[in-house]
């Protein structure tokens, strides 16, 4: 069956208009008439068959369908852009794209960024972050830092292990002191989940054998990083990786109020097709970040 696809200038005008809420603004970065935008969305509720945003008083608000809509193309869409301007360059201007999860990004990898460029100004780096699987085949990336078992998940790439992934609760000293003694004292207090990863509740409280405490419950944030700051915020208690949170537990913003740790079999990974690395600036980048994770390589050791 022939896939339809719906107009590409539709897509990126639904893409701007979506992220300004506003016809206006999103003439302006396109450098088109309002008018023009307005009639860009309405073909594509047409071709849709549903609306997608709501028109009110010199404003516009995307509808249910609309939000999630947006949410879908709108990676696709940055990912084209990207991999466009990556091939009107020469191979020696582009940066080094890296992909990687969003709270990876955040709350590891961020952070870090600067020690790079302190050692290689030179070289420039473009970091992406997605859920989605990274495929080398299809999308423009030159590494991805993902979780998985080594050549077991990745058969015909490289991959380099980076950090565990040991969960833990995680809460703010307030919410310690007042109602956390031990495990079975999670009932009384909301669990912080993120929707990556909507196992991880069940998983540590079967390794820690509590029972009775329903894994489900609480609330549930689009994103790790969400969960963590709600935990920051003293609403409840999350289950954090432990190495994206070092740094909050180190400052006191978070404390672990009981063990044990659960470390999980899929550690993260730096992962790339073996002939990507024969462009130097990814070398420097694969020893600049293996060293910041503390990996001593094979054959190194004192």
């Amino acid at each position: 069956m022939t896939e339809r696809y719906p107009p590409l200038n539709a897509l990126r005008t639904l893409e701007c208009a979506g992220r300004h809420l506003s016809f206006v603004h999103a003439a302006e970065e396109l450098r088109v008439t309002p008018g023009a935008v307005s009639r860009q969305v309405k073909a594509l509720e047409e071709w849709l068959g549903a609306p997608l945003f709501r028109r009110r008083h010199k404003q516009i608000v995307l509808t249910p369908l609309g939000h999630r809509y947006l949410q879908a193309v709108g990676e696709p869409l940055a990912r084209i852009a990207a991999a466009t301007a990556r091939a009107l360059q020469r191979d020696g201007d582009r940066p080094i794209a890296i992909c990687a999860y969003p709270t990876f990004a955040l709350r590891w990898l961020v952070p870090r960024w600067g020690h790079f460029y302190d050692r290689h100004p030179d070289i420039d780096l473009q970091l992406t972050t997605s859920l989605q699987p990274v495929d080398f085949t299809r999308d423009d990336f030159d590494a991805a830092i993902l979780v998985g078992e080594g050549i077991k998940t990745w058969p015909r790439l490289v991959s380099r292990r980076l950090v565990d992934v040991e969960l833990a609760p995680v809460c703010s000293p307030q919410l310690r002191a007042r109602a956390l003694k031990v495990p079975l004292d999670l009932a009384k207090v909301t669990l912080l989940h993120g929707s990556p990863r909507p196992q991880d509740w069940r998983r540590w409280l079967d390794f820690a054998g509590v029972s009775g405490i329903d894994a489900k419950s609480g609330l549930t944030f689009d994103s790790l990083n969400l969960a963590i700051q709600a935990a920051i915020e003293g609403l409840g208690v999350a289950i954090a990786v432990r190495a994206l949170v070092r740094d909050d537990l180190a400052a006191g913003r978070l404390v672990e109020p009981f063990g044990p740790v659960r470390r999980s079999r899929r550690p993260f990974h730096l992962v790339y097709p073996a002939d990507r690395a024969r462009d130097p600036r990814l070398r420097y980048f694969i020893d600049w970040i293996i060293e910041e994770a503390g990996i001593i390589p094979k054959g190194s050791e004192p």
